[in-house]
């Protein structure tokens, strides 16, 4: 008897945009496929881990990351370790490397791109040798650890001085939080100061004006400093200076200033916008690659019919995931493919001590603020974004009918 090879969907990376890709696509198969049809859905990733990337702002950011396995093993979900270095669509390959150094390559049938997004790091004097972030788990560990060693050096205003470079959503978040975590480790005595510093004449420029005035009330509150209309122009191992010719002493310097989508974009032959993110049509395939179907950060695509498109968030990435993944299966056993939608749209900032605040819709209506909005952020970050652990919740919540529910 003739055994016949399997075919193959790869998924590039496994953050929320990678996991529930391969979910979606392991359901499709599961519901689709016969046994005399072999299908396999693996998912390449350093390791087979999620982080918790939307919380690495809070302390302790060691403990935000699930570990896969077993959820891949129980899925059917073959974890190839690797990072991808070259994506040839010409020949429907990838070529990887292990953490030994090994290089392989791999043949893909469909293949769906998920390999998110980094920080974006301009070209600022001292920016990467002083500068911490929270953008990926070990950074956000290591600025942890930076915050607790700050108690060990003798009280100055350097010391207690921490800014946030970029007044956006990380900026806020992680400022925010900044004023309770410092006295925490430096004394309820310590006279800690958090400055903002945003290049833009408003802060949180991309929050647009409908929650302002509830974040200025909380940065107020918290007693948090704003240079608006101010770009930083150089990092020094004992602060900064700006472009208005502010020089500010502080020992810790965040940089949260936006970020760009994967560099493995580049390697797709289609275009792509100003964050590198690639157009994808309404069933999340690249038009001019037809195997490829991106999701989450490395992905633009229309949510609605109203000219709105998806943002590099977590709201985004795990319905674009559900639908890249089972239109890549769909696709491969030639059955329709089903249009991504996400009308709805809600922001849920989390404001410190303060609260949070919580918009409705596009133009960002408040909706809940203070310490029911912080409720509902915390069950954002504790439950909702977090994937079933066993087979059948998990092919249940990677249905791309299921809409998410706050």
């Amino acid at each position: 008897m003739q055994h016949l090879q399997p075919q193959r969907i790869l998924v590039i990376g496994a953050g929320f945009a990678g996991l529930w890709s391969a979910l979606a696509a392991a359901r499709r198969l599961d519901l689709e496929v016969s046994p005399n049809r072999p299908v396999e859905v693996a998912l390449i990733a350093p390791q087979p881990v999620l982080t918790i990337r939307p919380r690495l702002y809070e302390a302790v950011p060691a403990g935000m990351a699930v570990p896969l396995q077993e959820l891949f093993t129980a899925t059917g979900v073959r974890f190839i370790a690797g990072s991808v270095h070259a994506i040839r669509t010409d020949a429907d390959e990838v070529d990887l490397v292990d953490a030994t150094g090994q290089h392989s390559t791999l043949h893909y049938d469909r293949l769906v791109l998920a390999a998110g997004s980094s920080l974006y790091r301009p070209d600022i004097p001292g920016l990467r040798e002083h500068a911490f972030s929270v953008d990926q788990s070990d950074e956000a560990a290591a600025l942890e650890a930076h915050l607790h060693g700050l108690a060990a050096r003798p009280s100055s205003v350097a010391r207690n001085t921490i800014v946030v470079a970029g007044g956006g959503f990380t900026g806020l978040e992680i400022a925010t939080e900044l004023p309770a975590r410092m006295r925490s480790i430096l004394g309820d005595d310590a006279d800690v100061r958090v400055i903002i510093v945003e290049r833009a004449d408003a802060i949180g420029p991309d929050l647009g004006a409908g929650p302002r005035p509830e974040i200025d009330r909380a940065l107020a509150g918290l007693g948090i400093e704003c240079r608006l209309g101010s770009a930083v122009t150089g990092i020094d191992a004992t602060g900064l200076t700006t472009a208005n010719g502010e020089r500010i002493d502080s020992a810790t310097v965040i940089w949260t200033a936006g970020v760009r989508a994967s560099v493995l974009t580049a390697q797709i032959p289609a275009e792509r916008d100003a964050l590198g993110r690639l157009r994808v049509d309404a069933h999340l395939r690249v038009p001019t690659v037809p195997k490829v179907f991106v999701a989450g950060d490395a992905a633009v695509a229309p949510t609605d019919d109203a000219g709105n498109h998806t943002l590099m968030a977590c709201q985004h990435a795990i319905p674009l995931g559900r639908s890249a993944g089972d239109n890549a299966a769909a696709d491969l056993l030639a059955l329709a493919l089903t249009p991504y939608s996400q009308p709805d749209y809600v922001t849920c900032l989390d404001l410190g001590g303060w609260g949070a605040v919580v918009t409705q819709g596009w133009d960002r209506k408040v909706w809940l603020t203070g310490a029911e909005a912080k409720s509902m952020k915390i069950m954002i970050n504790s439950k909702l974004i977090y994937p079933p652990l066993d087979r059948e919740a998990a092919f249940a919540a990677a249905n791309p009918a299921v809409a998410l529910a706050l």
